[in-house]
């Protein structure tokens, strides 16, 4: 068995005026999240947004403003998902990444790991999601961008 890497994105992506898209868990009713994902091999962190933006959302982080936030977070890995990591492997550290994109974007989910999106503002997304690390994030969005 091939085993997650403890080492994941969070990527918030939003609209010039802060209004951000959420995805509900297929795994998880009712569990909103920003887009996130581990890395695979050894691709960098930005690599590993780009590719986990495009594989749950459909959107193209190539074509635009994808920001490393330079920060992390360490969590406890939710026991409902441990078995995905090797043995003993209990805590990930997650990278901060924000991508604006424009009103009206498409967005094409993955049908096995996400059943609806929405976009809320980002007081109501960082109400709206279950981890208090993406609750976090999106309370922090507004100073990054001076909105």
């Amino acid at each position: 068995m091939t085993y997650k890497q403890p080492v994941s994105v969070l990527v918030l992506i939003h609209t010039r005026d802060l209004r951000v898209l959420l995805l509900e868990r297929c795994d998880f009713a009712d569990a909103w999240q920003s887009v996130t994902g581990s890395r695979e091999g050894e691709e960098s962190l930005a690599e590993t947004a780009r590719r986990e933006v495009l594989e749950e959302t459909g959107i193209d982080a190539a074509h635009y403003a994808l920001r490393d936030w330079q920060c992390s977070t360490d969590y406890d890995i939710y026991e409902r998902w441990r078995h995905r990591y090797a043995p003993g492997v209990t805590v990930n550290t997650e990278h901060v990444f924000s991508l604006e994109v424009p009103d009206g974007i498409a967005v094409r989910l993955a049908p096995r790991e996400h059943r609806r999106y929405r976009w809320l503002s980002w007081q109501a997304a960082a109400e709206a999601v279950f981890s208090p690390s993406n609750a976090e994030a999106l309370r922090q969005l507004p100073a990054r961008f001076g909105s």
